[in-house]
């Protein structure tokens, strides 16, 4: 057995094979780490929650910066996505962890700016903010090469070796061309897992 590849049935823990992932997406574990390095930051409730944001949605850097915060239904547990790249904006659900996170960071807010993310000066976050951001808090949890639109990534490849379809993948990112969602499916091998030979 190659001592290169991992497992690719693990993929919510372990990597899929390191020479077709070329370091564009994390694998949960990795994901977590992040999570765990943003928790010591200088502030932890916004970069641990734009983080888990961004990977549980899939979100761009830029969708992320311009959610707001009535976009959040808290009485339903559920968010608008508004997409860009013209592609097709949803409703997500938001699990209970990431609401009571939401919360969290809104408690120590005492502001009335309609974005959910800012910054010290009381701005809307920007973009080359949560790029710098991103790549202070992966450099702590000791992880190389990664970037806003690694989450994304991330997203899309967990989807896919969760064993959801490829149309579920596509809405859920928004892809308005499949073309862009097939890569996902492509490299994680998780659909021919249940190729026998005789």
């Amino acid at each position: 057995m190659n001592p290169n590849r991992r497992n690719v049935k693990s993929f919510s823990e372990d990597a899929v094979d390191i020479k077709t992932r070329s370091k564009n997406y994390l694998t949960l574990k990795e994901v977590r780490l992040i999570l765990k390095a943003a928790k010591k930051t200088r502030y932890p409730d916004r970069n641990y929650l734009i983080i888990l944001m961004m990977f549980r949605h899939g979100l761009r850097v830029t969708e992320a910066t311009n959610l707001l915060i009535k976009e959040i239904n808290f009485d339903t547990s559920h968010i608008w996505i508004e997409r860009l790249k013209k592609g097709q904006s949803v409703t997500h659900r938001i699990d209970g962890d990431e609401l009571r996170a939401i919360r969290r960071y809104l408690r120590s807010r005492n502001d009335n700016l309609p974005w959910l993310f800012i910054n010290e000066r009381g701005n809307q976050l920007t973009r080359h903010a949560v790029y710098q951001m991103i790549k202070s808090v992966a450099k702590k949890a000791s992880i190389e090469n990664v970037h806003p639109h690694t989450l994304r990534h991330s997203c899309g490849f967990y989807l896919a070796n969760e064993g959801h379809g490829i149309r579920v993948i596509q809405d859920y990112l928004g892809h308005r061309d499949i073309k862009h969602t097939v890569i996902y499916t492509r490299i994680t091998g998780r659909q021919f897992e249940n190729i026998k030979w005789k």
